[in-house]
């Protein structure tokens, strides 16, 4: 798949620039994206495991085809309004990465039928007794792998704990189609530096591989062996006994990722388009149309050495401001500010200049939209624009 292709949009002319958008909108820097995506398939394909892109970040047809392998994926998804609207599109291989429900199995079974491969995940013995039931009452076998608690963040069954992983497996694999095992290491999100990063890889790579053998040693089959996160699979210097990672925000990256030494400032490719509103200048204020409903409310930020309030603030070609944040945010009001501390001076703009703001979490941000509006580097011309969706 050639990355750098871009499909023509028919919603936007050519002669689209930013400076012609409705404001709040989403920006999205296609070079910056490509790099991103070709420096983890890049060290993925060193470390000889394959990429299983998480497309939960961006949500989007057009974007899930230039970072996926192949059109039919694999892919990994977490609502099931994501897997249908990716079915739609011709994806057919895909994992629901977020425990199910058993009330959610009939739309599974549907998928199933229309010839997708969609894997589902759980961590209970009930969870899994409502698969096989499902599977049977459906006349096919349910694929579901069982999800392996690597550092104690979140879900999943310890992998040390051999009764359970046991008893869970028999479950599936006489009832549905036991596929493997998978996990998150949900503490890699906490930071730290490389060396720790380091080590997180290597608890969760060490979780999955095993409860792999567990299975393995009691009888039971376990092809798939799955880890995934992005700040480890930037780190993981050893992926041995793994058959595939996922991985997701790296799509864009973000200020997080970039706070815990994942990215740089400089490879976050998804930012806000907001136009300055009004001044308070006897506050040190510049007021923008880009508050919390088109940012978000996430500040993962303010835990982190360094604290960008509700974003990051540059100027409409993409170049940072330096120590110019969102510092605080209403419903539709974004209050520009300079960083606590610091002695930079707020930038001269007018009322109806354009900013981008780069965002905390990008998923969280991107969810607040229903396009991406795609540029590339320091370009103002507008190449397409790419619907997202979102719901459950």
């Amino acid at each position: 798949m050639d990355l750098a292709t871009f499909a023509p949009s028919p919603g936007v002319p050519a002669t689209t620039t930013l400076e012609m958008l409705e404001t709040p909108c989403l920006v999205l820097d296609a070079d910056r994206m490509d790099r991103n995506i070709k420096r983890l398939r890049n060290r993925l394909n060193d470390l000889g495991v394959s990429l299983r892109p998480h497309l939960k970040t961006a949500k989007s047809i057009d974007v899930a085809r230039r970072f996926m392998g192949a059109p039919e994926g694999p892919a990994t998804v977490s609502t099931l309004k994501e897997a249908e609207q990716f079915a739609a599109a011709g994806v057919r291989d895909m994992i629901y990465a977020v425990g199910i429900s058993p009330a959610k199995l009939a739309r599974v079974v549907d998928l199933l039928a229309k010839g997708v491969d969609l894997v589902v995940i759980l961590d209970t013995v009930e969870q899994a007794q409502a698969v096989a039931e499902a599977s049977r009452n459906a006349g096919m076998p349910i694929p579901a792998m069982i999800e392996i608690d690597c550092d104690g963040h979140r879900s999943g069954v310890r992998p040390t704990d051999r009764a359970k992983l046991l008893e869970i497996g028999l479950v599936l694999a006489a009832g549905a189609d036991l596929r493997g095992v998978l996990t998150h290491a949900g503490d890699s999100y906490k930071g730290g530096g490389v060396k720790a990063q380091q080590l997180y890889a290597e608890a969760e790579r060490l979780a999955v591989v095993e409860a792999a053998q567990l299975l393995r040693s009691g009888g039971l089959p376990c092809p798939v062996v799955s880890v995934g996160s992005t700040p480890t699979a930037h780190h993981a210097k050893d992926l041995a006994g793994v058959t595939e990672v996922r991985a997701g925000v790296f799509v864009f990256f973000d200020l997080v990722m970039a706070g815990i030494g994942i990215c740089q400032i400089d490879d976050i490719a998804l930012s806000l388009l907001a136009t300055v509103i009004g001044h308070q200048r006897e506050k040190g204020w510049i007021i923008t149309d880009g508050g919390w409903m088109s940012l978000s409310r996430d500040r993962g930020t303010s835990k982190q050495a360094v604290d960008h309030g509700y974003g990051l603030v540059c100027d409409i070609d993409g170049n940072v401001y330096g120590d110019i944040i969102v510092a605080d945010a209403n419903q539709e009001h974004g209050i520009i500010a300079v960083r606590p501390g610091s002695d930079a001076r707020l930038p001269e703009l007018a009322v109806g200049d354009r900013v981008r703001i780069l965002p905390n979490h990008a998923c969280a941000t991107a969810a607040q939209h229903a396009a991406y509006h795609v540029v590339r580097g320091g370009s103002h011309a507008v190449e397409a624009c790419w619907p997202r969706f979102g719901g459950w």
